[in-house]
């Protein structure tokens, strides 16, 4: 392992995240044949920031996340939109808890303001801790498949950051 590589994810525990989102729908009365989009994954690319991020959005103040357009597209996978659901894994795959996201805007790295640095409540939740850790985070995924990456890149079309903001719904006792 090199200083830029980091022990995987697990997979996701699919049985125990269909469980928890049946749990969800039943408990918001929301019928099978209505429920909203839903993805199921952990949040960062190891299983300790997995962790990290989990606890803060549980215990924290994490209400926002950050993403590439160009991920999206390289995984060939749908860019969220207001009113999809996460169902969020530990760095197990283990399923702890569901957000439904509240708002999405592209951005470039050099828009992202304070207010927004806040709300991803990482580290000391100042901008400048966010540019440090993305950057750095950003750079280390995508090397991993094979691009160079700047933040430059998100200035251009499709090479944009995906910024979400949401509301924890599940389990009940972390509820928003």
């Amino acid at each position: 392992m090199t200083e830029n590589s980091v022990a995987e994810l697990p997979p996701v525990n699919a049985e125990a995240s269909q469980e928890m989102w049946a749990e969800y729908l039943a408990s918001a009365g929301i019928a099978t044949d209505q429920e909203p989009f839903h993805v199921a994954e952990s949040f960062g690319d190891n299983p300790a920031l997995a962790d990290e991020l989990l606890h803060e959005m549980l215990h924290g103040t994490k209400r926002a996340t950050s993403s590439l357009a160009s991920d999206y597209a390289f995984y060939n996978e749908r860019v969220p939109q207001v009113g999809d659901h996460c169902i969020v894994c530990d760095g197990k795959g283990q399923p702890r808890m569901i957000f439904r996201v509240l708002s999405v805007e592209r951005s470039s790295f050099f828009d992202v303001d304070a207010d927004f640095a806040a709300a991803e409540g990482e580290g000391d939740q100042s901008l400048e801790h966010w540019r440090r850790e993305h950057d750095k985070f950003w750079r280390r995924t995508q090397k991993s498949i094979g691009i160079d990456w700047t933040p430059e890149e998100t200035t251009k079309p499709g090479g944009e950051l995906i910024k979400e903001r949401f509301e924890i719904c599940w389990p009940p006792s972390f509820a928003d």
